[in-house]
């Protein structure tokens, strides 16, 4: 077991570098080196992968968006097929965010948007209410949409899970190492790709900070140690549980 809270000089978080991050202000106050990186990309399905389905989008008269990446895919392979999608088409988004980003593939006032709050239940009211006279498509990664799949199934709608983008593991290539004093990761795939890149990869002195169980799982399944976790009742976001470790590790 590694030494506890050594001094924390540089540190590597494994997502795209944000215009505006609490982050930010961690660094400038603790006087440290953050690098950004993002350890996975979504790669669109190509137009002639997704034809191997045998579907086209506009068999479809409802659409249920999970992210906004759901969405930039689904219609990036209408144009591609030349679909065009009806009028009468509606749309079901799970969140606000998600049926805002929309407005910009469709004319919105001409649509059919149903609005969630986070989770497929949301749209409980506004899908049971279309649940005979329409037809569902779920666009999805290759991670699928699980908790969706099950409450369609388990309604019995009339839907297919299509897979239109795929989220993979980026390109590291031209980092010499990860030897940073703490790396900080969100996803399991976030780990995958790790190994993927630096398959010999050995902790040693690097501190890991993790977010969320199933990252957390990913981590002790390689038989590394987690010495940052969150969220947690003292640290709900990974900042303060970082800002929390760097009291104990850069006393000043």
């Amino acid at each position: 077991m590694k030494e506890e809270f050594e001094p924390v000089k540089t540190i590597l978080i494994s997502q795209p570098k944000p215009e505006r991050s609490a982050y930010f202000d961690l660094a400038k106050k603790w006087d440290l080196q953050i690098d950004w990186r993002p350890f996975i990309h979504v790669e669109g399905v190509s137009e002639k992968e997704f034809r191997k389905n045998r579907l086209r989008p506009d068999e479809y008269t409802s659409i249920i968006f999970t992210s906004k990446n759901s969405i930039e895919h689904f219609f990036r392979l209408c144009e591609e097929m030349r679909v065009s999608m009806s009028q009468a088409t509606k749309y079901f988004c799970l969140t606000k965010a998600i049926g805002d980003y929309l407005q910009k593939f469709i004319v919105y006032r001409k649509r059919k948007v149903f609005v969630g709050l986070r989770k497929i239940d949301d749209l409980h009211t506004s899908l049971t209410k279309h649940k005979d006279s329409e037809k569902f498509l779920l666009p999805c990664s290759n991670l699928g949409a699980k908790d969706v799949d099950n409450y369609l199934e388990k309604h019995e709608f009339d839907f297919k899970s299509v897979m239109m983008y795929r989220t993979v593991s980026s390109d590291l290539s031209d980092l010499s190492d990860v030897t940073y004093d703490i790396l900080v990761f969100f996803s399991p795939l976030g780990i995958q790709s790790l190994y993927d890149n630096f398959p010999d990869f050995k902790q040693n002195l690097t501190r890991l900070a993790i977010y969320g169980k199933s990252t957390s799982k990913a981590v002790t399944d390689r038989g590394l140690d987690i010495n940052i976790a969150a969220p947690s009742a003292e640290s709900p976001s990974m900042t303060m549980a970082l800002e929390n470790y760097l009291k104990k590790s850069n006393k000043k």
